[in-house]
């Protein structure tokens, strides 16, 4: 078992912590709003840290779960931040879905107080967070990531190294792209069966079956088509994922129109008051006319 720090417990970060506690890792939790840190100590028997450096003071392996790169660095840089007091051969293990750029920066501070850090955004929502069936995608070395990788699996069904820092954002960044493609593909189809008096149910119940076969058709064609959307993952942090991804691919000179297009149709959702409904809601686009 690890001593173990967790810095930001939101729909994400919550349950993830609660996932270490469970399998008996020790956890200190700090969140910007502390009320939620003592709600999550009182659920769980953890500690709650004053600062992101007293949580981190302790612990052998430092998670972090907030929300961009301006999320990450208030809470990694300064006297009171987890940095500071990250204990020498400490990893720092960031949860975030940020940019790769900010991953290797930190990967060179956290060396530079003798630390380690490993760059390890998920997949699965927050339902994969609560089930603790996440999918980790890693970028860091080796050895830190032999390390870091049993306590990850306590909220994980899978965890890969993929390269160097930053390489785990990247890999964020792809499997963004794929899902940004296949929700507007599934809601132009729900909206067409519709249009064309097929009973759509049935229909998806078929194709789901075949070739067409996704994630998103599997968990997400039943509510598409009933209109219902007030869960699962955020439009607001959908852009922002597209955004990160949309601005790597100007670097590298990767072309992504069909990413750049659905990043404006969420867009349009966001302009109807749809920010916090889930990534599904693409349909809202095609049915509200």
């Amino acid at each position: 078992m690890a001593r173990t720090a967790f810095i930001g417990l939101g729909v994400m970060g919550f349950p993830m912590a609660g996932h270490l506690r469970a399998k008996g890792h020790e956890v200190t939790v700090w969140n910007r709003t502390r009320e939620k840190a003592e709600a999550w100590a009182a659920k769980h028997s953890g500690a709650v840290a004053a600062t992101p450096r007293e949580a981190a003071a302790a612990a052998e392996i430092v998670c972090l779960m907030v929300g961009d790169d301006p999320d990450l660095r208030a809470v990694c840089y300064g006297d009171q931040g987890a940095l500071a007091g990250l204990a020498r051969d400490a990893v720092l293990v960031d949860h975030t879905t940020a940019s790769a750029d900010v991953a290797r920066e930190l990967a060179a501070a956290a060396a530079e107080r003798g630390g380690h850090f490993i760059d390890a955004p998920v997949s699965g929502g927050q339902a994969g967070a609560e089930n603790g069936a996440l999918t980790v995608m890693c970028g860091g070395e080796p050895d830190a990531f032999a390390r870091a990788e049993p306590v990850i699996r306590a909220y994980a069904k899978a965890v890969t190294l993929l390269g160097p820092a930053g390489s785990g954002q990247l890999t964020k960044m792809v499997n963004q792209i794929c899902i940004a493609g296949l929700v507007q593909g599934l809601a132009e189809a729900i909206n067409f069966a519709k249009r064309a008096g097929l009973d759509t149910d049935l229909v998806l119940a078929t194709i789901s079956k075949g070739a067409a076969q996704s994630w998103q058709m599997e968990n997400r064609w039943k509510t598409m088509a009933e209109g219902r959307f007030d869960f699962g993952f955020a439009v607001d942090w959908m852009r922002k994922d597209l955004r990160i991804a949309i601005e790597e691919a100007r670097r590298n000179g990767a072309p992504l129109p069909v990413t750049a297009l659905v990043d404006q149709l969420y867009r349009l959702v966001q302009q109807k008051g749809g920010g916090r409904w889930d990534t599904s809601s693409l349909i809202t686009n095609l049915t509200e006319r």
